[in-house]
């Protein structure tokens, strides 16, 4: 497939042109399927008129239509569009919704789902049809004093045979099969076409012009054709009637190849204007009648076939010899592919070299043709000797001849093959201004055609080998500049590592953008021309832009002309994002062609297409805003953008228009304002998790629980070590200080040194003697004794080390740290004794709660004790025996 064409074949979402083209007369709606009440994405033009609303205020309302709805649109009606909406089926039904402007109108509205390559439903579209024509309201004794709209109502609940005639397929048929439901919507196809990105697709019958059959199909063509060119003028000058089986047999062959050819060109694609692949049997055969048909045909008629038979009148013969220089029309085959080799320079050497050799062949037979005319006197039936042909058959020892006895004609004379040599070296040394002068034109006939060769020489071989390099430079100079960067960014690509995606996706978008704008630099044409006339092309350009938004209708020559001189076009390739969610939007875009969506949260929030507005409201807005979905282009579009500053300015200048301006633009999306929606996965995920909450049994601990008694105590515990830790780090700072003062006043006091340290040693004795008691491991020496551990004890009976005061009268207490295993032991007793007295306590209740429930057997049991005081004596009995009761009763 020629490179030049590669942009315009990408894959490509065309949804929505598939859509807006087959049901151009159709009214309809696409909501998206995934987000909760099933917001409109996009509404066409015949909806818009139909229910007076404006697309922007269509949108990201629900596609069931609730906005319209009324007091007589009927609640049922209502729960089967809900109801079919939920089930993602495809169903029709009537109903009476509201414009705009609250009058009331009968449509008839068709649902179908639209799935993706997934087989997931992403979309629906709903189609609408005023049917309030068709209802004729029934008006008798029993309707006198009703409303116009509540006859009407009546009419279509006891006639149902307008919705027969109007659609004449079941319900039952349209929702089980999808290619009726299409016929009905006006698509012309079998199915509805998918959401999804896809490469073009053609029919069975159709075949691609750039798939690989037909790029050798073509070559094998352009090498016929090039027989073709130098066979038939042969053939025609040196009159061969092709008696030669063989060669009967290829020309033969050569015709039916041509005229297989016509045939598949019928079923070949081709790319349309707009950059797109048409497929459709009937454009197809319409575009190749009305150019190349004609030639093709006439190019493929049988003329050696007639021709070949002895039979056939010299005359006819002759005729039919001439008419096979028709053939040569099939050199516009040649000129059909031109636009594929252009880009390469070898190329087209190769190309001028064969149209040279063509040309000297071509002139080879006129010239020998003009020899064999005139070589015979017919008028005398005599030789002319100062032709060349009499002059190359001396030259060669054959010479002509008269046969008096046998045919009465001149026989001999030189041999085809050497006849047809000698005129190609002649025309060539002509067309390459050597001449030798060895052969030379002799009569008038001869020289005029010298001339006539001459002339065409010159000029060829001036073109050809004289100035390739002019040629090269000023024919090719955008081709150049095109591979030199193609050249540039493939090694751009390479030395920066680009992965292969974002590099394949590079490359489409230049070599698309090359195919649509041929290389041209806008900016550098305008540049060269002056203010007011770029003004006048700049309008030019963006004149579908100026008419087809009433924004600009109220604006003057020169506030267009300068709107006009700040627009730009820009191009972009299928999957190229335009917008990023978060980063500033600062441009105003519009729609020329093509579509996009828009994406919010991995959801589309809309699709734009030919007309639509997206950015920000800028002239309203005092800063800039984050875009808060991306903007992504689904097939080849053209948008016509414009910077904030630049309009901006133009605004701030004409106020009047600025006014009409900010009041008649209404925006298709305004990429400030974030859509508020959910997601119906996240409502099923949310609504299950609440079922299984419901479904789990909740565990709670009572704060008098015995269980979380012990992890009290243990806490209260660690908080004690904390703080025998701390006091025994002081108690050592203590501890060395009094050492420091001791020897300090022995050194003063050497007389009391002896009775000092003896006082020392029994202190520090008596220290060792009490650190041996609290570092014993046995319980019975602690002050946590297991048989004390329920009850009280004040912080100094925990700790008695901690609050005593030293032997030697010091007033600071000595540090203690509890054991954790006999702490441990100690929590673990006390509250064993707790549990000990709750299980008693719970003891007593239940058999005082057996004796009363025993009581009150034996009482409904005796009969005879049944009398009025009997339900006091009951009350009085069920209370429950507690310790607070024994109390009240003893006082």
């Amino acid at each position: 497939m020629p490179g030049g064409k590669r942009g315009l074949v990408a894959p490509q979402n065309t949804f929505l042109e598939n859509i807006v083209r087959r049901s151009s007369e159709t009214s309809f709606l696409l909501g998206n399927a995934q987000i909760v009440e099933w917001p409109v994405v996009y509404s066409n033009d015949g909806f818009c008129k139909l229910s007076g609303f404006h697309r922007a205020e269509v949108m990201q309302k629900s596609s069931t239509c609730s906005f319209m709805y009324g007091e007589l649109t009927d609640k049922k009606t209502i729960d089967k569009v809900r109801q079919t909406f939920d089930n993602y089926e495809s169903n029709c039904f009537e109903i009476l919704l509201y414009r705009k402007n609250r009058s009331p109108v009968w449509f008839y509205m068709q649902v179908a789902p639209i799935r993706n390559e997934n087989d997931k439903v992403v979309l629906f579209l709903c189609t609408f049809k005023d049917i309030t024509l068709f209802k004729q309201p029934i008006e008798d004794e029993t309707t006198k004093g009703w409303t116009k709209f509540a006859r009407l109502t009546r009419a279509l609940t006891n006639n149902r045979n307008t919705l027969q005639q109007l659609a004449p397929i079941g319900k039952h048929e349209v929702s089980h099969k999808q290619s009726r439901l299409a016929e009905v919507l006006q698509l012309n196809s079998d199915i509805l076409p998918q959401y999804k990105q896809e490469a073009p697709k053609t029919p069975p019958h159709i075949i691609l012009h750039y798939c690989t059959f037909k790029t050798t199909w073509d070559w094998v063509i352009l090498i016929l054709t090039f027989y073709t060119a130098i066979m038939v003028p042969y053939n025609v000058s040196f009159k061969t009637k092709q008696n030669n089986i063989v060669w009967l047999v290829l020309d033969s062959v050569v015709d039916v190849i041509f005229l297989v050819d016509i045939v598949l060109n019928f079923h070949t694609t081709f790319v349309g204007p707009g950059g797109e692949v048409i497929s459709d049997p009937k454009l197809i055969r319409m575009n190749y009648l009305k150019t190349w048909f004609v030639i093709d045909l006439l190019s493929c008629l049988p003329y050696d076939i007639i021709n070949a038979f002895e039979n056939v009148d010299e005359g006819i013969s002759s005729l039919f010899s001439s008419l096979k220089v028709v053939r040569l029309l099939r050199l516009g085959r040649v000129a059909r592919k031109l636009d594929h080799y252009l880009e390469y320079g070898a190329a087209v050497l190769v190309l001028l070299v064969c149209v040279f050799g063509l040309v000297a062949h071509w002139l080879a037979c006129i010239w020998y043709s003009i020899g064999d005319y005139e070589v015979i006197d017919e008028a005398t039936n005599k030789i002319k000797m100062d032709s060349w042909l009499y002059q190359l058959a001396i030259g060669i020892g054959s010479p002509y001849r008269f046969n008096a006895s046998g045919s009465g004609q001149w026989e001999g004379g030189p041999g085809k093959y050497s006849l047809y040599i000698t005129s190609l070296y002649f025309t060539m040394t002509s067309l390459t201004t050597i001449g030798f002068g060895n052969i030379a034109p002799t009569t008038d006939g001869e020289k005029i055609f010298s001339v006539a060769m001459m002339m065409v020489g010159s000029l060829l071989y001036a073109t050809i080998f004289g100035n390739v390099t002019t040629i090269f430079q000023q024919m090719y100079a955008n081709t150049n500049r095109y591979h030199e960067m193609l050249n540039n960014v493939r090694d751009f690509l390479k030395l920066y590592q680009v992965p292969k995606g974002l590099s394949e996706r590079v490359m489409d978008y230049i070599v698309s953008t090359w195919s649509m704008s041929k290389g041209i630099d806008t900016e550098k044409v305008l540049s060269i021309c002056p203010k007011d006339m770029r003004a006048d092309i700049c309008v030019h350009l963006n004149r579908k832009v100026f008419n087809e938004h009433p924004a600009f209708r109220l604006a003057s020559d020169g506030c267009l002309r300068s709107l006009a001189v700040e627009f730009q076009t820009t191009h972009c390739a299928p999957g190229d994002l335009i917008f990023h969610a978060g980063e500033s939007v600062d441009t105003l875009c519009f729609v020329v062609s093509g579509s996009l969506e828009v994406i919010q949260d991995d959801e589309v929030i809309a699709i734009l297409g030919k007309g639509d507005v997206f950015g920000d409201v800028f002239w309203k807005e005092t800063t800039l805003a984050h875009a808060c979905a991306n903007v992504r282009a689904l097939t080849y579009c053209d948008l016509h953008v414009i910077k904030r500053e630049a309009l901006l300015k133009v605004l701030e200048f004409y106020t009047a228009f600025a006014n009409s301006f900010s009041r008649n633009l209404i925006l298709t999306c305004n990429l400030r304002k974030r859509i508020i929606f959910r997601k119906i996965s996240e409502v099923k995920k949310e609504e299950e998790e609440r079922q299984r909450a419901k479904n789990e049994v909740q565990l709670t601990i009572p704060q008098d629980h015995p269980v979380r008694k012990l992890f009290q105590k243990f806490k209260q515990q660690k908080e004690l070590r904390n703080q025998g830790a701390a006091a025994a780090s002081q108690l050592d700072l203590e501890k060395n200080r009094l050492q420091e003062e001791q020897h300090q006043h022995q050194h003063l006091h050497p007389h009391r040194g002896g009775e000092q340290t003896v006082r020392l040693k029994v202190s520090q004795e008596a220290g060792r003697s009490g650190d041996t008691d609290s570092c014993d491991s046995g319980i019975t020496k602690s002050e946590l004794r297991i048989d004390r551990a329920g009850e009280a004890r004040t912080p100094a009976a925990v700790t008695p080390l901690l609050h005593s005061p030293l032997p030697g009268g010091a007033g600071s207490p000595h540090p203690f740290c509890p054991i954790p295993e006999q702490a441990l032991q100690a929590a673990l007793h006390e509250t064993r004794l707790e549990l000990r007295g709750d299980i008693q306590t719970l003891g007593g209740r239940l058999g005082a709660l057996e004796s009363q429930v025993a009581e009150i057997i034996k009482l409904l049991s005796d009969k005879k004790r049944v009398s009025t005081g009997a339900p006091s004596d009951i009350f009085t009995v069920s209370r429950p025996v507690s310790p607070d009761l024994e109390k009240d009763e003893e006082l």
